[in-house]
């Protein structure tokens, strides 16, 4: 099957964009927003299958196309076996959205290997083994859009989560490192870091902590999973001259480039 949009319709038509863990919150979000602009979406999950579905149930009531894929991301055979797979099924990824990340807090000083480990593997590594088929398959066709959702904690910190920062971080990094190679090939990667999004990552904060949170954001609220969407929206579709960059979609907590 040749992947398309069933209406054929948006600046994305013809386009085939992989979102990693995106059976709810921003990856469903991203998902949803590139096919109603046209693109055909493969809706990436590790265990959450239902829910996967869900969001496809609710591409395709929109109007686009997609279809869910369970992969866990932080396996290199899983990784490399989802991309023989979509091949086979005549799926080429124009776009990949590495969104997948888990969190294990903890303070440092209690943090356990698996718990540091766990972290990086899914967050970093995984976005890596993704990427690097993804690219190897855009490179001969001179197209390519590579977004790596990263976060404000890998640029400012946080207390118990120095897993998570370190992962972020790097992966702004290797967002930065991979732009530079890749450009000759008509491949742009770009990094966003969101701040605190209303997902269920968020409602798993206390409320107490929640509040003091809030009250250092200078526009004292939390972001929508769709205000990031909108973000790798216009990275894919029309920042063809941006590469290399991180976008912070975090109202105004960190002002750093």
């Amino acid at each position: 099957m040749t992947a398309r949009s069933q209406n054929g319709q948006g600046p994305l038509s013809g386009k085939t964009a992989l979102i990693t863990g995106a059976s709810r919150g921003i990856g469903a979000a991203i998902a949803r927003d590139l096919s109603e602009r046209g693109a055909y979406v493969l809706v990436n999950y590790r265990t959450s299958e239902a829910q996967a579905l869900a969001v496809v149930d609710g591409v395709r009531a929109a109007g686009g196309s997609g279809e869910a894929w369970q992969c866990d991301v932080s396996q290199l055979q899983s990784a490399q076996d989802l991309f023989r797979q979509l091949s086979e099924g005549g799926h080429s990824v124009d776009i990949l959205v590495n969104n997948a990340g888990i969190a294990r807090d903890r303070s440092f000083r209690k943090m356990g290997d698996e718990q540091w480990g766990d972290v990086l593997q899914t967050n970093l590594n995984g976005a890596m083994y993704c990427t690097r088929f993804a690219v190897e398959n855009m490179a001969p066709r001179g197209y390519g859009r590579v977004v790596n959702i990263a976060s404000v904690v890998g640029q400012i910190g946080a207390f118990g989560q120095t897993n998570y920062a370190a992962a972020k971080g790097a992966l702004i990094s290797f967002t930065k490192a991979l732009a530079l190679e890749v450009a000759r090939y008509g491949i742009t990667v770009n990094a966003i870091c969101p701040g605190y999004i209303g997902t269920a990552m968020w409602d798993a904060i206390p409320a107490k902590v929640q509040a003091e949170i809030i009250a250092d954001i200078p526009m004292q609220r939390v972001g929508d999973p769709g205000e990031v969407a909108s973000c790798v929206r216009y990275l894919v579709t029309e920042g063809t001259y941006i590469t290399g960059q991180t976008i912070n979609v975090n109202g105004g907590l960190y002002r750093g480039g």
